[in-house]
């Protein structure tokens, strides 16, 4: 609306008070002057009222000049947007993770209320971000969120983000199989080969055998 007025050389009007004559004062220039003030007031006022909705038009129809006009709308609008800050940090501040969802779509709601902020130009440093997601993990995620606490190399959003997808996936695979994948891999067991041992002697029985002779007896 800012930019639609001041194309039309009527932004002068919102912010200053119009001329007023002197006692006594019949100077053609500043009464031409005042006239025209009063017409670019008139337009601009009403260009304002006609960007309203019906209910808000109703409320700010009876004021007289666009000065007091505009200045009644950024009042609102102003706390609007503070009070809008105030609810997305809330939101944002009372986040918490649980276990009945998965910790990714967990982690991409909040990169949406951080872009909200972001777009209420509260800007959070990346390792801000970092180290409020990794405190909201859930209670089942303890063991790991510490893992994270401790390490000394400081991680980007997107690293961050990789982890938990590797970690999510080494969960599903542990409760699918009973095992963590390194620790199912560690417990594999080549059978052996089994071999027959011959007892001592028992091949040398079996050759005996093999080579014994029948011997019949002869009737004559």
């Amino acid at each position: 609306m800012l930019f639609y007025l001041t194309t039309l050389n009527l932004a002068k009007v919102l912010h200053k008070d119009a001329p007023t004559l002197k006692e006594g004062e019949t100077d053609k220039q500043i009464v031409a002057a005042i006239e025209a003030w009063k017409h670019s007031d008139f337009l601009c006022k009403n260009y304002i009222l006609n960007g309203l909705d019906n209910m808000m038009y109703n409320v700010y129809s009876q004021v007289k000049t666009t000065k007091e006009l505009w200045e009644s709308l950024e009042k609102k609008y102003k706390t609007e947007d503070v009070g809008m800050k105030k609810f997305i940090v809330g939101r944002f501040l009372d986040y918490k993770m649980v276990d009945s969802k998965t910790v990714t779509s967990q982690v991409q709601e909040l990169q949406i209320i951080l872009h909200e902020l972001h777009a209420e130009k509260m800007e959070l440093s990346e390792s801000f971000q970092v180290a409020a997601i990794v405190e909201k993990l859930p209670l089942s995620w303890k063991d790991f969120k510490n893992y994270l606490k401790h390490k000394r190399k400081e991680m980007g959003l997107k690293d961050l983000i990789v982890r938990l997808k590797i970690e999510k996936d080494n969960r599903f695979f542990e409760n699918k199989v009973g095992k963590h994948p390194m620790e199912s891999k560690a417990n594999l067991v080549e059978p052996k080969a089994n071999k027959k041992r011959k007892h001592f002697g028992e091949g040398l029985s079996q050759g005996k055998n093999k080579y014994k002779k029948f011997v019949r007896k002869c009737y004559i």
